[in-house]
C-alpha cells in the first residue's frame, strides 16, 4: 500500500531518451476467447465465457466471442503483423475446451494442433510464444460439475496443463498457469459480473485457494514434463491500493482490500502461508475448512519470473453507508467481490481517465513494481499486461491515430524504466493487447488493441500506437514525445 500523491500521465512524459536494459523483451498479448472465434471448431465445447456471453443481460449488446477477431483462422495474418512490427514474444492463451473438450479425458489432437501450429509460425519470425494456460475460460462442464469452488477442479487443471505442457514443451519456452485469478474467483463467484456468473462470497473464497491450488499443481506437472531451461510463472493483477486519507480507519480499509486483492494469492504462492488477517478478516464469511494439510506447501512452487499486470490504482476508504453507494470499478452488480470488506468504499482517483473510466496513473505502476521487489527480492517481473481502451475510429484515409494510448504506453513504459533503475528486476513489458477484441462483459465496445479491427470485416489497420511500439521494440529506446 502506497499514500504518495499520484502522478498523471502526462506529468511522468521523459524528458531524455531512456534505454531498457540489454535483453529486455518487448511483447504484446491476447486471450483465446476475446479473439479466436471457432465456437464450435474442431470439437472444441463451450466454455463457461460460450454460457454466460449468451445469457441475456450479462454481455452489454448481447455481444458474444463467438466469432472476436477470427484468430483461428486468421492467425497467420496476425503474426505477419506482429512480426512487422518487430514484437519480440506473443502471450496467448490457450482454450481449455479445444485442447480437452469438457475439461476430462483425452486432448483433442486438431485442438493442439491449432497451438503446434501458432507456435511454429511464431518461432519461424523469431517471436517468442508465451503461453498462458488459464485466461478465464473453464469448460462448462466442469462448472456444471460445481468449477472452482471445488477441489477437483484444481486437479483437472493441473491435468490439462501436463496435456499441453507434452504437446508443445518442445517448442515452447516459457509458461503461465493462472492469468488474473482475482478475476476468476472474485468477479465469477463474488460479483458475478464475469463467467460464471455465481454471487456466493464463500464459493469465491473456496474459489481463489482452489485456484492456488491449481496453479501449484499446473507448476508440479509443468515442471515434470518441461525442460529445465523452460521458465514458469503466473500472472496476478496486483492491486495497488491507497488509502483515501492517512487516517487509521481509512488505512485499516486499504490493508483489508490489499489482503483480498492480493495477499490471497501471493501468501501461498509467494510465501507458502495465507496471512493471518485474511483470514480474520473473512471469518464471517467461511471457516477456511477447504484449505487442507499440505496445500499451502503444494501452492508455495518455485517460480521463474512473476507476471504482473497493472492499469489504474484503487483507492478506498472506511465507509458504513449503503453498498449501493460505492463503486470499485469492476462492474456494476449488488453483489460485493470484496468478502470481509463491507465497510469500505471505493473511490475514483483523480486525473484523466480512458474509455474504461480508469485512471491514467503511472505512479501506480512504479510502486507496484518496488513493492514487489521489495516484498519478494530475488523474484523477476514481466509486465505481462498493460494498456488502455480509448474511443479509436478509421479516419477518412483509413488510418487509425490514437496519440492518447501513445502516450498512456510512453508515461507507463517510463514509470517502468525508473522502477528498473531504482532496483526493480523487470524483464519485459506486454502490450495489452495486439488486436482489439471481446472486452468480456462490454463485449466489443472498449477497443485495447494497438491493431484496430473492423468487425464486420475483420480487417486488421495498425493504429499509429503500434508503428510507434514497433520502433520501440527495435530500439529498445523510449524517446521523448516530439
Amino acid at each position: 500500500m502506497a499514500t504518495s500523491a499520484p502522478t498523471t500521465g502526462r506529468a511522468l512524459e521523459t524528458a531524455a531518451p531512456l534505454t531498457f536494459p540489454a535483453g529486455f523483451l518487448w511483447g504484446t498479448a491476447t486471450a483465446a476467447y476475446q479473439i479466436e472465434g471457432a465456437a464450435q471448431d474442431d470439437g472444441r465445447t463451450p466454455s463457461i465465457w460460450d454460457v454466460y456471453s449468451r445469457t441475456p443481460g450479462k454481455v452489454r449488446n448481447g455481444d458474444t466471442g463467438d466469432i472476436a477477431t477470427d484468430h483461428y483462422h486468421r492467425w497467420r495474418e496476425d503474426i505477419e503483423i506482429m512480426a512487422g512490427l518487430g514484437v519480440g514474444a506473443y502471450r496467448f492463451s490457450v482454450s481449455w475446451s479445444r485442447v480437452q473438450p469438457g475439461g476430462r479425458g483425452p486432448a483433442s489432437a486438431k485442438g493442439l494442433d491449432f497451438y503446434r501450429e501458432l507456435a511454429d509460425g511464431l518461432l519461424d519470425k523469431g517471436i517468442r510464444p508465451v503461453v498462458t494456460l488459464y485466461h478465464w475460460d473453464l469448460p462448462q462442464e466442469l462448472e456444471d460439475a460445481g468449477g472452482w469452488p471445488e477441489r477437483d477442479t484444481a486437479h483437472r487443471f493441473a491435468e490439462y496443463a501436463g496435456l499441453v505442457a507434452d504437446a508443445l514443451g518442445d517448442r515452447v519456452g516459457t509458461w503461465t498457469t493462472l492469468n488474473e485469478p482475482w478475476c476468476s474467483a472474485f468477479l465469477g463467484y463474488g460479483s458475478g459480473v464475469h463467467a460464471p456468473g455465481r454471487t456466493d462470497p464463500a464459493d469465491a473464497l473456496r474459489a481463489a485457494h482452489h485456484l492456488n491450488l491449481g496453479h501449484g499443481l499446473a507448476v508440479r506437472a509443468l515442471r515434470e514434463r518441461l525442460p529445465a531451461t523452460a521458465q514458469v510463472s503466473v500472472t496476478l493483477n496486483l492491486h495497488h491500493v491507497r488509502p483515501l486519507t492517512d487516517s487509521p480507519a481509512d488505512t485499516d480499509a486499504a490493508r483489508r482490500i490489499d489482503g483480498i486483492a492480493n495477499r490471497v494469492f501471493t501468501g501461498p504462492m509467494l510465501e507458502g502461508a495465507y496471512p493471518a488477517d485474511v483470514l480474520a478478516d473473512t471469518a464471517s464469511v467461511t471457516d477456511w475448512s477447504f484449505v487442507h494439510d499440505g496445500d499451502t506447501e503444494l501452492i508455495h512452487q518455485p517460480l521463474d519470473f512473476l507476471g504482473v499486470n497493472y492499469y489504474s490504482p484503487t483507492l478506498v476508504s472506511h465507509h458504513t453507508g449503503p453498498a449501493a453507494h460505492r463503486s470499485d470499478g469492476h462492474g456494476v452488480s449488488e453483489h460485493s467481490p470484496w468478502p470481509g470488506a463491507d465497510e469500505v468504499a471505493f473511490h475514483q482517483t483523480p486525473g484523466e481517465r480512458t474509455a474504461m473510466g480508469w485512471t491514467i496513473d503511472p505512479e501506480g505502476l512504479y510502486e507496484l513494481l518496488l513493492r514487489v521487489q521489495r516484498e519478494h527480492p530475488g523474484l523477476p517481473m514481466m509486465i505481462t499486461e498493460n494498456g488502455a481502451a480509448f474511443d479509436d475510429y478509421a479516419g477518412p484515409d483509413g488510418e487509425v491515430r490514437d496519440p492518447e494510448r501513445i502516450a498512456y504506453l510512453r508515461a507507463h513504459l517510463a514509470a517502468a524504466h525508473r522502477a528498473i533503475e531504482a532496483g526493480a528486476d523487470v524483464r519485459g513489458y506486454f502490450l495489452w493487447s495486439l488486436l482489439d477484441n471481446f472486452e468480456w462483459s462490454y463485449g466489443y465496445g472498449k477497443r485495447f488493441g494497438m491493431v484496430y479491427v473492423d468487425y464486420a470485416t475483420q480487417r486488421r489497420i495498425p493504429k499509429s500506437s503500434a508503428h510507434w511500439y514497433g520502433r520501440l521494440t527495435r530500439s529498445g529506446t523510449l524517446h521523448p514525445a516530439s
